[in-house]
C-alpha cells in the first residue's frame, strides 16, 4: 500500500511547490528552469501552448514578457504518494482579470532533488 502524504515528505515537495511560485512571479527564469525535469520527457500545456520536451519549455520561459506574473493562489492541494511522486494543484487570480486560473503540477524525486516532470495551466471561462 501506497502511503499518501508522509509528512516529511509533504513538507518538501511544498517548500519546492512555494520556490516556484516565488520564481514564476518575480520571473526567475534559472529557477524555473532549475525545478523542471531535465528531459525530453517532461511537458507543459500552457493556456496558449503546448511545450514538449525541456527545451521548448526553456525557450518559451526566456521569451515570455515578464510584466503581470503577479497572482494569489486559491485552495492550493499538495499530494504525495510514497516518497517519489506528488501533485501539486491550486486556483489563481491575477490583478486586474476575474478569471480564475488553474495550475497543475506532477513533481517527481529525482537525484537532483523534488522537479515538475508535467504541468498544465488552464483558465475557466
Amino acid at each position: 500500500m501506497i502511503e499518501v502524504n508522509i509528512p516529511d515528505v509533504l513538507a518538501e515537495v511544498t517548500a519546492a511547490f512555494e520556490r516556484y511560485e516565488v520564481a514564476l512571479v518575480r520571473n526567475d527564469v534559472a529557477v524555473l528552469d532549475e525545478l523542471f525535469w531535465d528531459s525530453p520527457h517532461t511537458l507543459r500545456y500552457g493556456a496558449t501552448e503546448n511545450l514538449y520536451g525541456i527545451d521548448e519549455i526553456r525557450a518559451f520561459r526566456a521569451a515570455r514578457p515578464s510584466a503581470g506574473l503577479a497572482r494569489t493562489l486559491g485552495r492550493t492541494v499538495i499530494t504525495t504518494y510514497g516518497r517519489a511522486f506528488a501533485t501539486a494543484n491550486t486556483e489563481f487570480h491575477r490583478t486586474g482579470s476575474d478569471r480564475t486560473g488553474r495550475q497543475s503540477q506532477t513533481w517527481m524525486l529525482t537525484p537532483e532533488g523534488w522537479r515538475v516532470v508535467a504541468a498544465h495551466v488552464s483558465f475557466l471561462a
